[in-house]
């Protein structure tokens, strides 16, 4: 029982035309998947990440065109940290200028170099130069003004701020194997040893205001396990040494999830690698189509009738 690092980071947006404009023609990532949130098919389920899908690189969102600006508080992932070449800092830095991007200068953290910026809505990135020889090759995949060369990798990591480190700590090393690897201030860093999607911070700030959900938060931080098997073990052992209620295993059609609240209040899931992205579309195709799970597909026309333009 050990999980290989984060599976995916799924968030609230705002405009579902603006937040596929960005992910796809301004951070060049690929629309692998186009479907509705399975618990309100009223609002898209917008995946971006390598041409595959492959855990690991994926960013979720949920759009709702009139959601509320959200507000970073404790319990709360603050920041996606996005891999890039090291030596495609530079790159990102002028194309953030050139876009419009609100953005701020590269800083130092655990040794990499950072790149903080925000998506429309406000959401907090990162961009963290990675030495080549560490990444995956690119594929090429998503817009053609990014280039293989500068592509984004995947999920480097996220940082969760919490009110206390050790409690999370626990279920980071407990349950998913994490190991503790630096500390910086009030920031821990932990590491799966996964070369994408590898990292979780844990930003312990004590006091500090709590959350509000809207456009511009992260609704979920997505784990990965190998199988059923796996993610089961990972459920028990939440329930049996850490005291934790689990939800029954939902199918998701592309992946098999389990969620439950952390000790910090960051909502959590598990999710398998299978089926993966290519079960209802050919791998060429993903993110082409409206793809709708079997119980919605008799809805079809309503729901398309619903869903805003993208």
């Amino acid at each position: 029982m050990k999980s290989a690092g984060i599976h995916h980071v799924t968030a609230i947006a705002g405009s579902a035309a603006r937040n596929l404009d960005f992910y796809t023609r301004v951070l060049g990532l690929r629309l692998v998947k186009k479907t509705v949130n399975f618990d309100d098919p009223s609002a898209y389920h917008l995946y971006f990440g390598d041409a595959e899908g492959s855990p690991g690189t994926i960013v979720t969102f949920f759009p709702f065109e009139h959601a509320a600006t959200g507000r970073v508080g404790v319990g709360e992932v603050e920041e996606i940290m996005l891999a890039v070449p090291a030596a495609s800092l530079g790159f990102w830095s002028h194309r953030l200028v050139e876009k419009g991007v609100e953005h701020s200068g590269i800083e130092k953290r655990f040794g990499e170099s950072v790149l903080p910026f925000k998506d429309p809505d406000g959401m907090r990135l990162s961009f963290v130069g990675v030495p080549v020889a560490k990444l995956a090759t690119a594929d090429g995949s998503g817009d053609a003004a990014v280039c293989a060369e500068h592509a984004i990798r995947g999920v480097h990591g996220v940082s969760l701020l919490l009110e206390e480190a050790e409690p999370t700590a626990a279920i980071l090393s407990g349950v998913f194997g994490f190991e503790k690897t630096g500390e910086e201030g009030s920031r821990q860093r932990y590491s799966s040893g996964a070369t994408i999607g590898g990292l979780v911070d844990v930003h312990a700030v004590g006091g500090f205001l709590k959350p509000r959900p809207g456009r511009g938060s992260v609704h979920h931080l997505a784990f990965r396990a190998a199988d059923d098997a796996d993610q089961a073990a990972m459920a028990k052992a939440l329930t049996d040494d850490h005291g934790r209620e689990v939800t029954e295993q939902k199918d998701r059609k592309y992946f098999r999830s389990v969620y439950f609240r952390e000790p910090g209040h960051v909502l959590f899931e598990i999710a398998t690698d299978a089926p993966g992205f290519a079960v209802d579309e050919a791998p060429e195709a993903l993110g082409t189509g409206l793809m709708l799970p079997d119980e919605y597909e008799q809805l079809r026309p309503r729901i398309e009738a619903t869903l805003p333009e993208l």
